[in-house]
């Protein structure tokens, strides 16, 4: 199983150039099949594969709806939203990355699917061992053991409302 292992840079209310500061609204929609092309090289995830075996959505900005901001994978169960994978953009990584807010945007899109669906925005994941007190801190998430974590409502309430203020 794959374990989500990238920092949330900050949470925004949408995502924000790093150089000039301007904030930029997005859309998380379904990334087809026929997108994957696009997907060019840098991603560490096999997108082609978990598109197969779960919902894939993609991050974009609402202006430039072709250009991949980033990737999230999620999967219903039976009372929560389980999140397999979580990406950023290959231009997004690093020092060096163009905008920031990336994967708090789509942690919080997660939980807005899981209140869609009557889970109370619950949302689980693993987390690489590495990553758990950080997620802790930033998404206030908690660990159920080990490295599974879940965001609960009220954690869950925060993001959707950082994010999706519609």
């Amino acid at each position: 199983m794959a374990k989500i292992s990238q920092k949330v840079d900050r949470l925004t209310n949408s995502i924000v150039n790093r150089l000039s500061g301007d904030s930029f609204d997005t859309d998380v929609v379904e990334l087809q099949k026929a997108e994957l092309k696009y997907l060019k090289k840098g991603w560490k995830f096999d997108w082609k594969i978990e598109v197969q075996e779960s919902k894939v959505y993609k991050l974009v900005i609402r202006s430039s709806p072709d250009i991949i901001q980033g990737l999230i994978s999620i999967e219903e169960q039976k009372d929560f939203i389980f999140m397999r994978l979580v990406e950023t953009a290959p231009h997004n990584y690093g020092s060096n990355k163009v905008y920031e807010g990336v994967l708090g945007n789509l942690v919080a899109f997660a939980c807005k699917v899981s209140f869609e669906h009557g889970f109370y925005g619950y949302v689980a994941f693993e987390a690489k061992s590495k990553l758990v007190n950080h997620y802790i801190l930033i998404l206030k998430a908690k660990s159920i053991s080990g490295t599974r974590m879940f965001i609960d409502t009220e954690a869950a309430d925060f993001l959707v409302n950082t994010y999706f203020k519609d």
